[in-house]
């Protein structure tokens, strides 16, 4: 069971302000992701429903996964000191 990738207009901005080395690693971590949505080191944020974050070195991927249509959607890439501030 394969799930579709889907970036967000934020989360494709984030990516493309990193560097090309920690960009590749954040890709790889996402396309990871379709085929499993919730791996090892993976954490449900609280409060927020649906919402997951996992770790890519300093890095963050917050996450949204919804199993009924089988959609892994990204929210946000950021450095861990910022991508969990509300703009």
């Amino acid at each position: 069971m394969t799930y579709q990738i889907e970036l967000s207009n934020k989360a494709a901005k984030q990516l493309k302000k990193l560097s090309v080395d920690i960009r590749d690693k954040i890709n790889e971590k996402i396309l990871e992701l379709a085929d499993n949505p919730r791996p090892n080191g993976v954490v449900k944020l609280e409060n927020t429903g649906n919402k997951y974050r996992i770790r890519v070195g300093n890095y963050r991927i917050l996450y949204e996964i919804q199993d009924d249509v089988l959609i892994v959607k990204v929210v946000r890439v950021g450095h861990r000191k910022d991508v969990y501030r509300d703009e």
